[in-house]
């Protein structure tokens, strides 16, 4: 099966920057929210992240409106219907990514790939709602998503040879390194990320070092680009609250509880960057 036309599900910082990519690599995609003002923000988050190559001189204004051109933003999972490969980058809630898998079974037809952007959810119970589990896939993307390039790729147990093949030849065509992953709680890459993370909230709570410290530290010590604490920020702190709660409840292993401190943050609303106030101010 070849692939045309994309559709992707959710237009905040994941869904905007997988359309994107997508489109950058010749591919029409339908980009579809629940609002009109959240499809506006996320046609505005990709004009500003082109316009910055544009600046950069690493791609022609031409190309910058070519690529926004083909984005279609919706509030009417309808348009979905011609789509051959549907991505789901909603909010990581299971009840929520299960009512919409089975709103996009009912338009798009049997042949299509659907694939959810989850970073932490059973692949496998995902698909278990649907009338044909073997098509669905997990593709989970990187932020910053136009500058990462891994795409992580989750078969579950029902998930078929051919879909798998599919998720690849994508992840090619829309230039990312695909790694393949069976499906865990936090599959390989978060499986070792976020209880690292976890554990540097853990020091920062102990008092052992500050944050700039603690950073500065894996930064030099480490060669990470980032460290942990500015990352969680990035992250968002109630996303990484949610995946520890997966892992705890996945594995039933007490290694995996999140750092009081995690819980208190979230608590009082500082979650990074997309707050104003983490770990650090913003």
């Amino acid at each position: 099966m070849n692939i045309s036309r994309i559709g992707v599900i959710g237009s905040g910082t994941m869904g905007n920057g997988i359309a994107q990519v997508c489109a950058a690599a010749g591919l029409p995609v339908v980009m579809v929210d629940i609002a009109d003002a959240a499809i506006e923000r996320g046609i505005a988050t990709i004009r500003g992240s082109l316009e910055r190559q544009v600046r950069k001189g690493t791609l022609s204004e031409a190309d910058r409106d070519a690529v926004v051109g083909r984005i279609k933003g919706s509030t009417a999972y309808e348009d979905l219907a011609g789509a051959d490969l549907v991505i789901e980058a909603a909010t990581e809630r299971k009840d929520l990514k299960l009512t919409i898998l089975k709103k996009v079974q009912a338009l798009v037809s049997e042949e299509a790939v659907i694939a959810t952007n989850t970073s932490s959810i059973s692949i496998t119970e995902l698909a278990a709602s649907l009338a044909k589990p073997a098509r669905f896939i997990g593709m989970h993307f990187f932020n910053p998503v136009p500058v990462m390039g891994l795409l992580e790729v989750i078969r579950g147990l029902q998930t078929s040879d051919e879909t798998h093949a599919l998720a690849l030849a994508f992840a090619t065509r829309v230039g990312k390194t695909a790694i393949t992953a069976k499906n865990a709680p936090g599959f390989v890459v978060n499986r070792i990320l976020v209880p690292m993370i976890n554990e540097a909230i853990f020091v920062l709570q102990d008092g052992l070092a500050s944050a700039e410290d603690i950073d500065a530290g894996m930064k030099l010590g480490c060669n990470q680009p980032i460290g942990p604490l500015a990352l969680a920020d990035l992250i968002g702190l109630d996303t990484l609250l949610s995946v520890m709660e997966v892992f705890q409840d996945g594995f039933q292993d007490s290694k995996y509880r999140a750092a009081p401190l995690l819980r208190e943050m979230v608590a009082a609303g500082w979650l990074g960057r997309k707050t104003g106030r983490g770990f650090y101010h913003y």
